[in-house]
């Protein structure tokens, strides 16, 4: 069984409720809260038991609130050396635990960070290769761009050296770095011609 009752902004009031009514449900709710306050307000052993746990409750908090501030290194006279060793033990204890977590958090760090630097490393190996790459594409660019306005000049201009008659009867032609490489043909004098021709 549901009852709603809803207030708008402006104070209207809505109400929803199953086929019981909303009247019957109401009426069914006080009794049924009237009764459980009846039954706690007359029954002792439920009244003594919330004020036994409230008692256990607060002595727990006081002790707690005690060992903390001998956590802290207050309110130290009143223990004995048996307790102050085991407070001594307890926070070696605890300090361990916070170093080891510590030197863990540390060393995740240096991990991550190594990580880091070698991807940085590699990825800064691959650009000084494709800048290699680059700069040895556009020096091959600019001989051949070199090479090219020397062969489209006229040849009263061009800038290889001339041939170099060699007295043995043959001539070398030494070319730039453009060419192949040097050629050597055989030259006849002209003197011999009439006797080669005959």
């Amino acid at each position: 069984e549901v009852a709603v009752i809803v207030f708008s902004t402006k104070g209207k009031l809505f109400e929803y409720s199953t086929d019981s009514g909303m009247d019957r449900i109401l009426e069914r709710y006080e009794k049924s809260t009237f009764t459980e306050r009846q039954l706690v307000a007359t029954d002792p052993v439920s009244q003594g038991s919330w004020s036994l746990e409230y008692t256990k409750l607060q002595a727990k908090i006081e002790s707690l609130q005690r060992r903390q501030r001998h956590y802290m290194g207050k309110d130290l006279e009143s223990l004995s050396i048996k307790e102050l060793q085991n407070t001594e033990q307890q926070l070696d204890i605890a300090l361990k635990q916070i170093r080891t977590r510590k030197n863990q958090l540390m060393y995740d760090s240096m991990s991550e960070l190594q990580r880091k630097e070698k991807a940085l490393q590699e990825q800064n190996n691959l650009l000084l290769k494709k800048l290699e790459e680059k700069e040895k594409e556009l020096g091959q660019q600019g001989h051949l761009e070199q090479c090219n306005q020397g062969q489209d000049s006229p040849s009263f201009l061009l800038s290889r050296p001339l041939t170099s008659l060699n007295i043995g009867g043959t001539y070398q032609m030494r070319g730039t770095g453009c060419d192949e490489g040097a050629r050597t043909n055989t030259l006849i004098p002209p003197w011999m011609l009439s006797h080669v021709t005959e």
